[in-house]
């Protein structure tokens, strides 16, 4: 068994980091600021992080076959040009934008872009439940909506044959699988695949291995523990010294760094002191598996 190591690698504070994304041509890591709102790129070579403002609270941000990104932000879909420095909205979601923004997001293995929302938060932890919706955005950016009554729509990837689509409602405080039609990108027949243990926290982002095996990121629990789909079982767990643990993403040159994003969203200087390197990102090397490179949105 490989020795497991944690390194702090992004010292630079995000209220709520989330969205990792790996980079593989440009070598770097892709990830947001929710409440920044802020779109960055950290460069591990240099170790210099460059970053966009957002005009609204911004939860995803994915890659762009076309070049550039697209980025979940407020009510709409939004293209970035990153050379330029330029934010300009695609398609938007109908829903009441003073209430709900878009949350976690991911590209699909035919280059659609899911994206869920959540209501806007009344203070720390506090919202109204049930006011989240799952959409997607097609190549041609159309926005199709899947499913409503979700109280805070996360983390989501898809199973290695595709067949499968994982997916976190986090106060559902489960993981579920649906049935997934890559062809129509059409989703259905829910069911738990696995409920976190008190301890464990929330769940929040996750991505996948190539074994096939879900990778969940435990908001308030401080870990990111492994999940086998077959036996809904978890079968490891990764302890990080802060709680607030948002999402990861398998980087490097093979892809057998995970990196964690985490938040400081809600500590006062007391938590802070106590847990000074909240809202930073980590990496944790030595698991002995490699992730899979993302999708890019294909419109």
């Amino acid at each position: 068994m490989s020795s497991v190591k944690l390194e702090c690698v992004v010292r630079e504070r995000n209220q709520i980091g989330e969205s990792p994304v790996w980079e593989e041509k440009e070598g770097t890591l892709l990830f947001v600021d929710i409440f920044g709102p802020r779109v960055s790129r950290w460069n591990p070579v240099t170790n210099e992080t460059r970053s966009l403002a957002t005009e609204m609270f911004v939860g995803a941000v994915v890659p762009r076959r076309c070049g550039g990104y697209v980025i979940a932000e407020g009510t709409r879909f939004s293209a970035v040009d990153w050379e330029k420095q330029t934010i300009a909205p695609l398609a938007h979601i109908d829903q009441n934008k003073d209430k709900i923004r878009l949350n976690d997001g991911k590209v699909d293995p035919a280059g659609r872009f899911f994206a869920g929302t959540m209501s806007i938060e009344i203070k720390p932890g506090v919202q109204d439940m049930k006011e989240g919706a799952l959409f997607m955005l097609q190549p041609d950016h159309t926005v199709v909506k899947h499913f409503d009554q979700v109280h805070l729509s996360n983390g989501l990837d898809w199973s290695l044959d595709h067949r499968t689509f994982y997916y976190i409602d986090s106060f559902s405080y489960k993981v579920q699988a649906f049935d997934y039609d890559i062809v129509s990108g059409s989703v259905r027949n829910g069911r738990v695949l696995y409920a976190l243990e008190k301890d464990e926290g929330i769940p929040d982002g996750m991505c996948i291995d190539t074994e096939g095996k879900l990778w969940v990121a435990c908001f308030d629990g401080g870990r990111v523990i492994r999940i086998d789909p077959q036996t809904g079982t978890r079968i490891q767990t990764v302890k990080l010294p802060v709680d607030k643990v948002t999402s990861c993403c398998f980087g490097g040159k093979d892809y057998s760094d995970l990196y964690v994003t985490t938040a400081s969203y809600g500590m006062d200087d007391q938590a802070i002191a106590r847990q000074p390197e909240a809202g930073y990102i980590f990496k944790v090397t030595g698991l002995g598996v490699k992730g899979i490179p993302p999708n890019s949105f294909a419109g």
